[in-house]
């Protein structure tokens, strides 16, 4: 077995997907659905010391090998070289995270999306969005897809936006958010993104930028988030929300044993009680 089909091959023993004989919309979006209940959404590198690292070797240790986490530049860099292994060639696209309260200023491009061909259509995949479950979409206007928490996503085109550019809506319940998403039936922007290439350097800089700003959201908070069968889970410093089947529950956590249980119980990271220590939160 080459280097790249063992690695391909651990990577679906950690999510529990095995591929078939063919590979098309349908096998890509139950494989983005598989990566997203089993490898959780989490910036805990950051508050922690570690920094984050996004050439393959580095992901592929932290998310496969040691059994963590980590925010989109981790997420679609392993994402996108297992599409690869898989015969399915992707590319990086930048966007502007809009997800958040009316009126707030326009946010630098600090997430990451992947664009493919599958079925000999186009489409977005997203592996790594920590605020929700983005379904894999068709690059165009067209009807919604909707996922198992009770929401429906879309794309279209921005208004008013450079040449190019597309806005990915989603309409849903508020709960099966990280608590950035107002709670609505009508339809609210996550992200805009344009399809212009991007170096590895883009990658960098935005990753760095991302896991250094002071005062920044992966900065000042320690955050996890998971996809559920029927919902989504998301941990916000002392506070756990989960939402499943249309139920809501709360639970605020106010000492670090009980952080550690639901880091491990809801999101699969384990991490010793010095190293939970030394995120300062109690």
């Amino acid at each position: 077995m080459t280097g790249e089909q063992g690695r391909l091959a651990a990577y679906c023993a950690r999510i529990g997907w095995q591929p078939g004989a063919a590979f098309g919309p349908g096998e890509l979006a139950a494989l983005q659905l598989a990566h997203r209940m089993a490898i959780p959404f989490e910036n805990l590198s950051i508050p922690l010391g570690d920094g984050i690292r996004i050439d393959s070797d580095s992901v592929f240790a932290k998310l496969v090998g040691a059994g963590r986490g980590g925010y989109c530049f981790e997420q679609n860099r392993l994402f996108a070289d297992m599409l690869g292994a898989l015969g399915w060639p992707v590319r990086p696209l930048l966007a502007r995270v809009r997800l958040g309260p009316p009126g707030m200023p326009v946010p630098p491009r600090t997430h990451v999306l992947l664009l493919g061909a599958f079925g000999g259509e186009t489409w977005i995949a997203d592996a790594g969005f920590g605020g929700s479950y983005v379904p894999p979409l068709p690059l165009r206007e067209g009807d919604p897809v909707a996922t198992a928490d009770g929401a429906r996503h879309r794309l279209r085109r921005a208004d008013g936006g450079l040449d190019g550019e597309w806005l990915l809506e989603r309409a849903g319940p508020a709960a099966a958010t990280d608590g950035r998403g107002d709670d609505h039936g009508d339809w609210q922007a996550q992200y805009s993104f344009d399809l212009a290439p991007v170096a590895p350097e883009d990658l960098e800089q935005a990753n760095h930028w991302t896991a250094t700003r002071p005062g920044t959201r992966f900065t000042t908070l320690r955050i996890a988030s998971i996809v559920r069968d029927a919902g989504f889970a998301a941990l916000t410093d002392g506070q756990l929300t989960l939402h499943e089947n249309g139920v809501t529950r709360t639970q605020a956590i106010d000492d670090a044993a009980g952080w550690q249980r639901v880091l491990a119980e809801i999101f699969g990271i384990e991490l010793d009680l010095r190293r939970i220590a030394d995120l300062g939160l109690f």
